[in-house]
């Protein structure tokens, strides 16, 4: 025969495994929550990343009107693009740093371009 504390010890840890089940429970579907709640902000991430890279491979680089022409602030440029697409201006500015044979201060090459106007110093390197 068992004796008396064990049917009360037995009913406390039953009781005790029933209370941390739903402990448990709740946490897990706290997890689940959170995971897909994770699984839905990468797929919007993904979703703005391809419209940025969108947006950019469209858009390029803001026009301006300098001397009554239309004029990329920065040019576009990628990787296998020949110099050659370059606006004039900037093909003009690569020969004379080419031509200075490395280091080359801005008014050197305003000179070599016959701006006349002074530069503020820099260098520009090829």
């Amino acid at each position: 025969m068992v004796g008396p504390g064990v049917y009360e010890r037995i009913t406390a840890r039953r009781a005790e495994l029933n209370e941390l089940e739903e402990q448990r429970a709740k946490q897990l579907s706290e997890v689940r929550a959170e995971r897909d709640e994770l699984a839905v902000a990468v797929r919007v991430w993904q979703r703005m990343i391809e419209q940025l890279a969108d947006e950019r491979a469209t858009a390029g680089s803001p026009v301006v009107q300098v001397a009554g022409r239309a004029v990329r602030l920065v040019p576009d440029r990628a990787s296998g693009v020949a110099e050659s697409a370059l606006p004039a201006d900037y093909q003009r500015i690569l020969a004379a740093v080419r031509q200075a044979g490395g280091l080359v201060a801005t008014w050197a090459v305003g000179e070599a371009l016959g701006s006349g106007q002074p530069g503020c110093g820099a260098s520009w390197s090829r």
